[in-house]
Formats: structure tokens, sequence, C-alpha cells
């Protein structure tokens, strides 16, 4: 959910009144800031850019496209001739050798533009998306770059917009910009020379006008480009509504409070918004293509007028072979100066979606590794925290950290537990460790190293967790323990799922190992899928192992089965345990007591029942009080 942490639980320490409204957690403001495109630098360049990979396909792409415009005037220039030399000579009646040579070269003409067509359209099919495939992948690789604290804050059905959406959306404009721009842009030129070499008097004419449909067309570009802003932020509503909603735990909430009808009618408004916003945008601009089509249907009957006043006045010796010619000429720039008008509004209207993706390309990772980043150099498990400071990125500026000061030393293999009450901090303490959040102050080191002086993909490799909101695939129990191992055998499978006392449980299904879990493995039950975790987490065995209250979603007798598998992953590597119910954690070797921020007491459980303070009394409302002496005789 937007402006949230840690996988839709608010972090510890933060609460919602402390929290600044910034941009990605105000839907109205988000909007807004969506609609209009972004200012992006150099944004043509790099529209451009996207095409230098591409480079040959694109000259053969070209010089395939200036000859097809060359030869796509060359049929009325030879239609001329045709009545003037071979149906109309001046020398009497038809000349049919000369005819048929014309007709011949007409109809070679036409061949080699239609296979010169087909060569063109493969090449620029496939430079187009090639080039959208690339943009895609590039955009999702950079997300995966991003920090935690980017998708906590961003709606999970906006980011897909803009994969799906945006990056589909110039996927027209990639494949056949190139082309029409070029082909169009030759066939119009080839097309005003030809005309002035038949007439220069009626070519005025014809083109007269040009200036004042070029000067629309800007004018309906720019309307155009700003309805297409607001198109694709009402698709991205619509896909996180989808998301949210059509996903098995909206599906569930939906149900339990009765809110399909709520649901149906929130969707139905936007699609009413939606469906506005695509008829705003197909209609856009269409009074003025019905104006240049009339405009410029109307020329061969102005031209007939103009060529006879001409006729009539001695002012020119033109042909009927010249008029023919010329209307023909005219006819064949009417459907490229549409398609150059056409791409021109495509262009603008795309430069939006454009500046969407270069938006999120622009973003700057927050955590990212360091120019003399080094992998983990000999892994010991000791994990300490040096005077750390930390507080959420969207917190109030003179807001208590959520971490204060904040110093522990756990040895190598030790189980050390972290408790206290609600909004601590202890989560956060999780987050620190493998550097989903950088520490804003003091140091968290890693087997003796500061962790911003290691390669993130080398700490984490080396860093196991299993977390109360355990998240499956929607794919068989295999494929999802294969996710922390790939290349990991049947046998291995099975050695972690025995570890994980979850082997008989998938035996007893039909499909055994090949069960598919279902949509976040809503097929199994609670503890079977933290079962499945643990025994990831096992495949993957790491040197630390860190438990975010990964058993205290469970009833009691889930939570016997899975803290004996815990107890099983947590043996021979240095364990970090954030608990909720103190009972799984009694035998931890260091237990570290956070309240506000601030680690205020550890030692043993033995040890800190006795002091007396913040444990025992947690301790003491958890552990039920004995019964009176009369009530247990009875």
């Amino acid at each position: 959910m937007s402006g949230s942490h840690g996988g839709g639980r608010r972090p510890p320490g933060e609460s919602l009144g402390r929290r600044n409204r910034v941009s990605g957690d105000d839907p109205a403001a988000q909007k807004a800031q969506n609609a209009e495109a972004p200012e992006i630098p150099n944004l043509i360049g790099r529209i451009r850019a996207l095409f230098a990979p591409h480079a040959r396909k694109l000259i053969v792409t070209v010089i395939l496209v200036l000859i097809s415009a060359g030869l796509s005037v060359l049929p009325p220039l030879l239609i001329q001739r045709a009545f003037d030399q071979g149906l109309f000579p001046p020398s009497g009646g038809p000349n049919l050798q000369r005819l048929t040579v014309l007709v011949a070269l007409m109809i070679a003409a036409y061949l080699t533009t239609a296979l010169l067509g087909v060569w063109q359209t493969w090449l620029t099919a496939t430079v187009g998306n090639s080039v959208m495939g690339e943009l895609r992948v590039r955009l999702f690789t950079h997300l995966q770059a991003m920090e935690l604290s980017f998708f906590t804050r961003t709606k999970t059905g906006v980011i897909q917009s803009r994969l799906q959406n945006d990056v589909g959306g110039v996927a027209s404009v990639l494949t056949n910009t190139v082309s029409s721009v070029l082909g169009n842009a030759v066939t119009v030129i080839a097309a005003f020379v030809a005309m002035l070499l038949l007439n220069w008097q009626l070519a005025i004419v014809a083109v007269i006008l040009m200036p004042i449909l070029v000067f629309a067309q800007r004018r309906v570009g720019q309307v155009r480009a700003r309805i297409a802003g607001k198109t694709q932020e009402s698709l991205s509503d619509m896909t996180a509504i989808t998301q949210e909603t059509l996903s098995v735990s909206g599906i569930l909430l939906s149900k339990s409070f009765t809110r399909q009808k709520a649901e149906i009618a929130r969707y139905s408004l936007e699609n009413d918004n939606q469906v506005h916003l695509q008829v705003s945008q197909q209609m856009s601009g269409q009074w003025f293509f019905a104006m240049v089509s009339i405009f410029l249907s109307s020329i061969p009957a102005i031209v007939y007028l103009v060529a006879g006043l001409l006729l009539t006045n001695g002012a020119t010796d033109i042909t009927a072979g010249t008029v023919v010619a010329f209307t023909t000429v005219q006819a064949r720039l009417l459907f490229p100066l549409l398609g150059l008008m056409r791409v021109a509004l495509d262009l603008q209207t795309s430069s939006a979606l454009f500046a969407r993706i270069f938006q999120y390309l622009d973003l700057t990772p927050a955590i990212s590794d360091a120019p003399d980043a080094r992998p983990v150099p000999a892994v010991t498990g000791r994990v300490q925290f040096d005077a750390v400071t930390f507080a959420y990125p969207d917190a109030d500026v003179d807001a208590r950290p959520t971490l204060d000061a904040v110093s522990f030393t756990i040895e190598p293999g030790a189980f050390a537990a972290f408790v206290g009450p609600s909004g601590a901090g202890k989560t956060t303490v999780s987050y620190l460790i493998p550097r989903f959040y950088e520490a804003t102050g003091g140091r968290v080191l890693f087997s003796g190293v500061d962790v911003r002086d290691l390669e993130q993909e080398s700490l984490v490799s080396h860093i196991g967790i299993v977390s109360q909101e355990t998240y499956l695939f929607h794919a068989t129990i295999a494929e999802n323990l294969r996710y922390a191992k790939p290349e990991a055998t049947d046998a291995e499978l099975e050695i972690a799922a025995r570890a994980a006392n979850i082997h008989n449980t998938i035996a007893s299904f039909p499909a055994g190992y090949d069960t598919v879990v279902g949509e976040r493995g809503y097929r199994l039950s609670g503890g079977e899928k933290q079962r499945v975790a643990i025994a990831r987490v096992l495949l993957k065995n790491p040197e630390v192992l860190i438990l975010d209250e990964a058993t205290s979603a469970l009833d009691a007798i889930s939570e016997r089965v899975v803290q004996a598998a815990l107890d099983t992953a947590s043996r021979g590597r240095t364990t970090i345990a954030i608990a909720h119910r103190l009972s799984t954690i009694v035998t931890a070797d260091v237990i570290f007591v956070v309240d506000r921020g601030r680690v205020v007491e550890s030692g043993t459980h033995s040890q800190l029942v006795a002091a007396g303070g913040t444990y025992a009394e947690l301790y003491a409302e958890q552990v039920p009080a004995p019964l009176p002496e009369q009530a247990r005789e009875l």
C-alpha cells in the first residue's frame, strides 16, 4: 500500500500523525503531477539515443524509404507521357509501342515499391519492438535497484502502469515513426518538385494554404499531448485499483466488509473517466483533419478551374496529360501529408509518455554500492551497531528518530532477540542489517566491516530473512523453494523441507513438490506457508538468520511446529529474532529490550526477569497469573 513500510506494515516508531505528506503519498498531488508531463532535459536527444544500437538497420530502412518515395512519384510522370505520347500523340492515333513501354514501367514501379515496402515494414517492426523491449527491461532493471522506501510510498499499480501502459503507449511511435517521417517527407518533397516541373502556377495554387495547416497542426498537437498525460494517469489508477482489489488479499477484504459494490463503483467511475479521455484523445484534431482532407480533396477541382482560366487567357500551353498527371501527383500528396501531420501529433502525444518513462529512469537509488565497495571479506556472522541513529525518509525533521544512538554486538553463532512495545524500532533493526535502509548516523557492521563498504549483493547473500508476512509466488512448491537456489536438486529440496518440518505435509499432497500454492500461497495454511519459507531460507544456507515475528500470526499448534523448524534453522548460525511472543525467545543467548528507539536493557531471560524492568513487565503481561489455591483445588 502506498505510504506504508515493511510490506504493508507501518514502520516501528512511526505514527501517522508524524508523517509528511510527500508527493508519493498524496494521491491528488500525484495525479496532478503525472497528468502534466515532467520536464526532461534533452528529451528528443534521449529518444534518439534509444535507436543508436540499431543504426545499421535504420540506415537500410532510410535507403529503402528514399527509394520507395522516389518511385512513388514516378508513375504520375509516366502517366503524363502515356497521355501525351501514347494515347494522344501530336502525330495522330495512339502509339501502342510507346504506350506499352510506359505501362510496363508503371507496373514495374508499383511492384518494386510493394516489395520494398514489405522489407521496410519488417525492418521498422524489428527495430521499433526491439527498442520498446529494451526500454521495458531497462526500466524494470532500474526499478529493481531502487531502495525499499520507494516501493513503500508508491502504489504497485502505478509502477505496473509505467512498465505496461507507458512503454506500450509509445510502441506504435517507435515502430512507425522512422519510416513514416522519412517516407512521407520524401514523398511530399518529391511530389512538390514533380508539381513544379509539371506546372509552377498550379503548384502555387496547390500549396498556398499549407502554412496555415502546419500552424493548426501544432495547436492540435499540444492539446493531444495534455490529454495523453491525463489518459495514462487514469490508466495508472485503473491498474492500481485492479491490483489492489482483485488480488487474493483484496478480494478477501472486500468480501469481508461487503464492499464489492463500492469497489465496483470506484472502478466504474475511473473507467468512465478513462472512456471520456480516450474519446477526447481520439476526437482531438478530427475537425482539423476533416478540414485538411476537404481542402486537399478540393484541390483537383480548383486545379481544373485554374487550368481552364490559364488556357482561356493563353497564359500557358498546358496539356491534358499535364493536368491528369498533376492531379495524380496532388492525390498522392494527400496521404503522405496527412501522415506527416499525424506523426507530428503522435510525437507530441508520445513525448508525455517518454517523459514519464525517463522520469523513472532518472530516479537515483538512495542506497547503492560505493565505488570501492567490496564483497564480504571473511564471514564471521558478527553483527554490530555502533551508535546507530535512523529516521525514515518521510518522517518529520523534528520528530524523534526511530532509532536513537543504538549500540550492541551479537557474537557469531549467538541467538539474539529484540523485544519491546509496538513501534519501539525492533523491525527497523532488521532492515538496517542487510542495508534495506541506510543508517542516518553511526555504523552498522557485518563481520567487522561497515555495511556501506560492502557490495550489497554480497552482504545480502549471507543473510536469510523469515518475516511474519510470508510471500510465495503463484507457482509450485519446488519453484518457490528454488527461488533461493535455482540449481538445487530434488534431494536438496527434501533435506531443506525435512529440516523445516514440512516434507511430510508436502508428500501428502497429490502432486507433492509440484503442488501449485496459489496466489501468495493462499492454498496453504499459515503454518505451512511459514515452514515453506523456512525451507527456502535453509536452502540458501546463510550465515546470519533474521526472524521478524515469524510466528506471531500463527495459532498455538502451528506456532510450536514452526518454532521447532526455526530452532533447527537457527542452529549453527547467528540468529536475530524480532519477537512479540516472549515465550519463543526465553532460551536466547542475549535479549535486547528496545523502547522508543533505544536499547534500554539487555541480558538473558532470567537476568532480565530478575531485574524487574521493562522486560519483566512485558513478560508478566504475557504469562498467565497463577491461580489462587482454592481455585486450583476446585
